[in-house]
């Protein structure tokens, strides 16, 4: 017999793995708030109208929630560490296309590409799942979560330093260069997953969805600007919401969709989604109030009369102490669950923003609010992702994670419509120019109040979630955690992959296949060659195996969907090559 394979041996993860990944997400996340600095500064450096100007910030925006789930499921089917180095690639080169020109629309494409890294996050939360043994997967997920608020909190006062003491186009100068350190660094460090999703890439879901966001995120955030009862809005929230449910129903017909909208629809996946919009919603409100009333001058009588530089210090420690949350996440949640420190999270940012309304008299306040709030907003983006891998099937992490991102990316696109409208409509106009007012910042945090108790409700509603148990604590190796991460789960095949003579073949791929033809689970087998497969329902399926030097097997089997394992050893013949 003549057999060839494409799969090579799995590297083993590094202990680089988890930093150089979430540095990755920094990275990408540092796009986000790059130019808050320059914000007002934005129409006279680019020779244009203020409304135009929000292009500038708009584009990435929107590009940014396109890609997101769209490289989630690319990197499914064709490899996530490939997708991330695309993604990080493309923002290098819009870095370095808006680095050079101060045109207008130049400077939109540039920014539009810089958008694009967005996917990096749920690809680097999906190689964590893949490639980390389970007692190191929460703390990783966690920091890898939360480098969405660190990147943009770090982003901040470094930003201001440079734009202060340099041309601004050195901004994105050093973007490029931490892109391409980002680059090199997982070229050298991070191995690529070994499980692969069944199927094609969706296309035309991919065009639906992306036309679909587009129009409802450009009234979001132009809203303000066109006004929010005039008929351009209102028609692009109507094409959006038509254009959205065509996407769903042709997504429900298909057999490989971009989105599974079944699993999505789940009780554990649509309350995370739902109560990730809130958490977005409260992280970026911090994010606009505080540094707006660190730099008004005293003279308005509520002011602190801070420097762009200081006012980006104090703000800081926002994702610095999100950053340290990744931590005491890993063992709060081994202790009681994800659900349960999603909450715990929730009630520390609802803190945060009621202690907020009474702290806004002093510079140290501000600090005090920043370091609460990164807790809070910390343990709750931690959660999401462990929320998300525990409901979906492994073929589908980088797409469910991506779909979640975006969740994030709509609360924070939500939120800064919001309180941009908030904060102009309550400004006092003087001498021809709008000054926020304490009132219009105090309506602010009660609109993170409001959204964070809509979040807590949420995750109250999620099904009830396992702690780790102390068996995962123990693991000691990757084949030995994807064991009891399929026996946790639900019983469904286990048995031992052998080779002719009957000795163990370790590291083999495992792979179950649904009777629709599609992946429902992957997995290597450990090192005496036992291996376990959680079923999603009862039925029909073809268990398959592969590994370097023997020839693919597949056994056909039916489990009845109860508790109770089928035991199903995979003999795998001898390769052999004619020449």
């Amino acid at each position: 017999m003549t057999h060839t394979t494409t799969d090579q041996p799995t590297r083993r993860a590094s202990g680089a793995l988890v930093p150089i990944l979430a540095f990755a997400g920094i990275v990408v996340a540092v796009m986000q708030t790059l130019l808050v600095p320059v914000i007002k500064d934005l129409p006279q450096l680019l020779g244009t109208e203020p409304s135009n100007a929000t292009w500038v910030l708009t584009s990435t925006l929107l590009s940014g929630a396109v890609a997101t789930p769209i490289m989630g499921r690319l990197g499914d089917l064709y490899g996530k560490r490939r997708m991330l180095i695309l993604s990080l690639a493309v923002m290098v080169v819009g870095a370095l296309v808006s680095a050079l020109t101060s045109d207008l629309i130049t400077m939109i494409v540039g920014r539009t590409l810089q958008g694009f890294a967005m996917g990096a996050i749920p690809l680097g939360i999906g190689l964590m799942r893949d490639m980390l043994p389970r007692e190191k997967l929460g703390s990783a997920m966690a920091l890898m979560s939360s480098s969405i608020g660190v990147g943009g909190g770090l982003a901040l006062p470094a930003a201001a330093l440079v734009a202060q003491h340099a041309d601004w186009h050195a901004l994105f100068y050093g973007a490029a260069g931490l892109g391409v350190v980002s680059i090199v660094l997982t070229l050298l460090v991070v191995p690529e997953s070994p499980a692969r999703a069944e199927g094609t890439f969706d296309l035309p879901g991919a065009l639906g969805l992306s036309v679909g966001l587009v129009l409802f995120l450009l009234p979001v955030t132009k809203g303000s600007d066109w006004g929010w009862s005039s008929a351009t809005t209102l028609g692009l929230f109507g094409a959006a919401a038509v254009v959205l449910v065509l996407w769903g129903v042709m997504e429900l017909r298909l057999k490989a969709p971009l989105v599974d909208l079944r699993t999505t629809a789940r009780p554990a996946v649509l309350f995370t989604n739902l109560a990730s919009i809130m958490v977005g919603v409260s992280f970026y409100v911090v994010s606009l109030v505080l540094p707006q009333l660190l730099q008004l001058p005293k003279a308005t009588g509520y002011g602190l009369g801070q420097s762009m530089v200081t006012a980006g210090l104090l703000v800081a420690p926002l994702g610095l102490t999100m950053m340290l949350t990744a931590p005491v996440y890993a063992r709060l949640s081994t202790k009681y669950g994800p659900k349960v420190t999603l909450i715990i999270g929730m009630v520390i940012i609802a803190i945060g923003y009621g202690a907020g309304l009474g702290l806004m008299s002093a510079a140290w306040q501000s600090l005090v609010i920043a370091v609460v709030l990164g807790a809070g907003i910390g343990l709750a983006y931690s959660s999401l992702p462990a929320l998300i891998i525990g409901a979906v099937p492994a073929s589908e992490t980088g797409a469910a994670n991506g779909l979640n991102t975006l969740m994030r990316s709509i609360g924070t696109s939500v939120s800064s419509a919001v309180i941009g409208m908030v904060l102009a409509n309550t400004a006092n106009n003087v001498n021809g120019v709008a000054i926020p007012t304490m009132h219009g910042f105090r309506v602010s945090f009660l609109i993170a109040t409001g959204a964070v108790v809509v979040g807590l409700l949420m995750a109250l509603l999620l099904p009830r979630t396992r702690p780790a148990t102390a068996t995962q604590l123990r693991a000691s190796s990757e084949e030995e955690a994807n064991l009891e991460r399929a026996e946790q789960v639900l019983r469904g095949f286990r048995g031992r992959v052998l080779d002719a003579d009957g000795a163990p073949v370790a590291r083999a791929k495992v792979t179950l296949i649904d009777r629709r033809g599609r992946q429902a689970g992957a997995t290597l087998s450990s090192a005496d060659g036992s291996y376990a497969l959680a079923v999603p329902a009862q039925g029909a399926y073809v268990v398959a195996a592969r590994a370097i030097g023997h020839g693919p097997l597949a056994s056909s089997a039916t489990h009845a969907g109860d508790d109770r394992p089928v035991d199903l050893d995979l003999p795998l013949p001898t390769e052999t090559v004619t020449a």
